[in-house]
């Protein structure tokens, strides 16, 4: 990767690489983790150009811009359009947050009926133009790099940032939960308290806070996939539910709902969310 460095035409000044934040369907909590870097957020605007970001200011420009900070999904008709022009403006882009990189929680639409929610929730539905589907960035547009999180947390950002413009390749490190549990001193709560975490399978990046305070982990950071137990290989979550359900006595229904969650979009959590709902219905059927 190179270093995001510029210059001011027809001189050899340099000036400040420019930044864009952008927002699709979103609760806007990674943007404020931005906005709640406090003394590290000066460090931030000295070194980048902040030129468009709605959440933090009315004076937007527009493009082209060195780096692109995406949150959110592709959840109405007019995204996908809007991400494609921004796409076209931006030299690197970067997708935050569980709703960019997996579809976010309001990825449950995509096993709904769409207009039946829109008929409980809005007195005049007609009005709601809305996709069938809530899905994550990459699905629409190349993506350089991905920050995961509900949400993302502040030092992998300045770290992504820092790397950018220095011209190195983004390194976060993807191990599951389970390992900074060990290393913090944390009691296993799957272990000890008899709890269905999802740590096991999940990546890193929280600072394991949910076993910190004696809670299961709800995977917030998405599966380990690709990075446990190796390059590739997708996170066991078959054997980790199988246990919630031989040992914890967790009925089918209440593994789809521990897998579908924020991040129950991305294909490990999906997948074995549609093993146990199949597994529901065939019970069912043989009533």
């Amino acid at each position: 990767m190179k270093a995001v460095k510029t210059s001011i035409p027809g001189t050899r000044q340099p000036r400040r690489p420019r930044l864009a934040v952008a927002k699709f369907a979103s609760c806007d909590g990674c943007q404020l983790t931005l906005l709640n870097l406090e003394d590290e957020l000066l460090a931030v605007g000295d070194a980048l150009e902040v030129t468009y970001f709605p959440e933090a200011s009315s004076r937007m420009r527009g493009g082209p811009y060195d780096i692109a900070l995406v949150e959110g999904s592709i959840s109405m008709p007019e995204h996908a359009r809007q991400l494609a022009e921004l796409r076209k403006q931006a030299r690197v882009l970067i997708t935050i947050g569980a709703c960019a990189t997996a579809g976010g929680i309001q990825a449950l639409r995509n096993w709904a009926d769409l207009e039946s929610y829109k008929r409980a929730v809005y007195p005049t539905p007609a009005y709601i133009q809305s996709l069938r589907t809530s899905t994550p960035i990459s699905e629409h547009v190349s993506v350089d790099f991905e920050l995961w999180g509900c949400p993302i947390d502040k030092q992998q950002l300045l770290r992504v940032l820092t790397d950018v413009l220095a011209g190195v390749q983004p390194f976060l490190p993807a191990h599951s939960v389970c390992l900074d549990c060990k290393r913090q001193g944390h009691p296993c709560v799957l272990v000890a308290k008899g709890l269905p975490c999802l740590g096991p399978v999940t990546r890193t990046g929280c600072g394991a806070i949910c076993p910190g305070m004696g809670r299961d982990c709800y995977g917030c950071f998405g599966p380990v996939e690709g990075a446990s137990p190796g390059p590739g290989i997708p996170p066991n979550t078959a054997s980790l539910s199988d246990h919630f359900s031989s040992q914890f006595h967790l009925i089918p229904v209440e593994l789809v709902r521990r897998f579908r969650g924020i991040n129950g979009y991305l294909r490990p959590f999906r997948e074995e969310s549609h093993a146990w709902e199949s597994s529901n219905k065939d019970s069912d059927a043989h009533r």
